[in-house]
């Protein structure tokens, strides 16, 4: 008999905002997929979710390589959907742990097609995403009314993510670690930076609040899970 697998959303930092559907799957598993960039200890979700985790659970770190080399990302993927397919084979019950929400610019999403072509039963646990905490934790109104809600990497091309911030009322700009300096000037240009906020881990014990992402120094040097909820000053 085939196994499960199991794609959870930990939320973005404290262990109590996983769902109780989560909580008791992760407790109920055979192995636990923790993803990795590269090759090092430690894993943010593994960490969020280990409050849930039995002893007889089996963690396996697998590398899901984010490099330009196609051949090597292809090699990678490969690799990886060999790991998860093989534990489904021998009819192991999977989890696949994934920062926020598994369908919101996660990896767990490649994963999940992989799995899905090769014909193995999922199930997708959604989670709480890291713009919905920040707004929560710093009674931060992420969007009223009719307003419009832009959702935006900062990993975009400038010349889209002005586009975008030209039209929108409220925005929440993920993963501006690289180019803060660039986000800020936009943000000015369109008069969304003064009452913006920025949080840096939300809910981890090395959590950081900006609330005046305006007065910030251009070259703040941000943590990889940094998250922007701006609103425009005029409406």
């Amino acid at each position: 008999m085939k196994g499960k697998l199991y794609g959870i959303g930990v939320g973005p930092g404290d262990s109590e905002l996983m769902t109780v559907k989560a909580a008791r799957i992760v407790g109920e598993a055979d192995v636990i997929i923790t993803p990795k960039t590269e090759k090092k200890d430690g894993s943010v979700a593994l960490h969020i979710a280990e409050p849930y985790i039995q002893e007889h659970t089996e963690i396996v770190p697998v590398v899901f390589p984010m490099v330009l080399d196609d051949n090597e990302q292809s090699k990678g993927w490969e690799e990886a959907r060999q790991i998860i397919t093989g534990l489904l084979e021998q009819g192991k019950q999977v989890v696949f742990l994934t920062l926020g929400d598994p369908m919101f610019y996660s990896t767990y999403m490649y994963v999940y097609r992989l799995v899905e072509s090769a014909g193995f039963e999922i199930e997708t646990i959604p989670g709480v995403t890291a713009f919905c905490a920040i707004g929560s934790h710093l009674g931060y109104p992420i969007v009223e009314k009719e307003e419009v809600l832009a959702i935006i990497p900062a990993t975009a091309p400038k010349e889209k993510i002005d586009a975008v911030l030209a039209v929108a009322d409220d925005a929440v700009i993920m993963k501006v670690y690289r180019n803060f300096a660039e986000v800020q000037d936009t943000l000015r240009k369109h008069d969304m930076a003064e009452d913006a906020v920025m949080i840096s881990r939300v809910g981890l014990p090395e959590e950081e609040v900006y609330r005046n992402v305006d007065a910030l120094p251009s070259d703040t040097k941000l943590n990889y899970l940094s998250t922007i909820l701006a609103k425009r000053k005029d409406r």
